[in-house]
C-alpha cells in the first residue's frame, strides 16, 4: 500500500518505520514547512495518515478529500468541527477515519471507563476527577483522549453534565487536571473517591509505537473506502 504521511514529526517518523516494516511504501512526507502543499502530491497514495497540528488538520483533510485519498486523522483539537468535516467528506465522496486515540489499549480502556461509569451512576457519594499527562509538545489541553473519557462519563453518570480544566469543580462537573512533562507519551487516570475509599482506572502509554501501529491498522482498513469511520469500526 502507498501511504502519504502528513505531519512528519516524531510520530510521523515512527509511522514511517512501522509502515516500511509492514511492507508499505511511503509516497509523500509532508512537514510543517509544506503547509501549502497541493493535493496533487497525494495522487500516487492509496491513503494518507495525518498527524499535524490542530490549526492545520482541517485544511489537510480537505486536500485529501479533493485528491480522492482516504485520510486517517490522529490530530486532536479540531473535533468541535467534526460535523462540518464529516459533511464535507460525504459531499466529496471522500474517506475519513478519526479517533481521539489510536492505541488499542486506550480503546479497551474506553470500554472499561464506560462500564465503570454506569456502575457508579448509582453511587452519588463518590466524586469523580480526572488527570492527564502528556509531553510538552502537546498543543491541546485537555487532550482529545481526556475529553473522550470525560464525555463517556457524562453520558453514563446522571449527576455530571460537563467538565472543567481545574483541580476542583462544581458537583455537576468533572475536574480535569492536565499536566505537560517532557518525554511523557500519555497517561490518563479516572478517580472515584469518597471519605471511605478511592477507586482508580488508568492507562499509561510507554511510547509512540502503540499510536503509530493503530493508525497503520486504520490506514489498511481505509484502503479503497469512502465514508466516515472510527475505532469502533476497526475493532469490530
Amino acid at each position: 500500500m502507498n501511504i502519504a504521511i502528513i505531519g512528519y514529526g516524531k510520530m510521523g517518523k515512527v509511522i514511517e518505520q512501522l509502515a516500511i516494516e509492514r511492507g508499505h511504501t511511503i509516497t509523500a512526507k509532508i512537514t510543517s514547512k509544506d503547509s501549502d502543499f497541493s493535493p496533487e502530491i497525494l495522487k500516487d497514495s492509496d491513503v494518507a495518515i495525518e498527524f499535524s497540528v490542530p490549526n492545520s488538520a482541517i485544511n489537510n483533510m480537505n486536500k485529501c478529500f479533493e485528491a480522492g485519498v482516504p485520510v486517517v486523522v490522529g490530530t486532536t483539537g479540531w473535533m468541535d468541527e467534526l460535523e462540518n468535516v464529516s459533511g464535507t467528506c460525504k459531499k466529496k465522496n471522500g474517506g475519513l477515519f478519526y479517533a481521539s486515540n489510536f492505541s488499542v489499549g486506550v480503546n479497551i480502556f474506553f470500554k472499561v471507563n464506560q462500564l465503570l461509569a454506569k456502575l457508579m451512576n448509582g453511587q452519588p457519594n463518590y466524586e469523580i476527577t480526572m488527570k492527564e499527562i502528556h509531553h510538552t509538545q502537546k498543543l491541546d489541553s485537555p487532550s482529545g483522549t481526556a475529553l473522550s473519557i470525560a464525555n463517556q462519563i457524562i453520558e453514563n453518570v446522571e449527576r455530571k453534565t460537563g467538565w472543567v480544566e481545574a483541580e476542583r469543580a462544581s458537583s455537576t462537573e468533572i475536574a480535569i487536571t492536565a499536566k505537560r512533562i517532557a518525554d511523557t507519551p500519555g497517561t490518563h487516570i479516572v478517580t472515584y473517591e469518597n471519605d471511605i475509599d478511592k477507586l482508580e482506572i488508568s492507562h499509561e502509554a510507554k511510547g509512540r509505537k502503540g499510536f503509530a501501529m493503530g493508525s497503520l491498522l486504520a490506514a489498511e482498513f481505509m484502503q479503497g473506502k469512502t465514508g466516515v469511520y472510527g475505532m469502533e469500526d476497526l475493532l469490530k
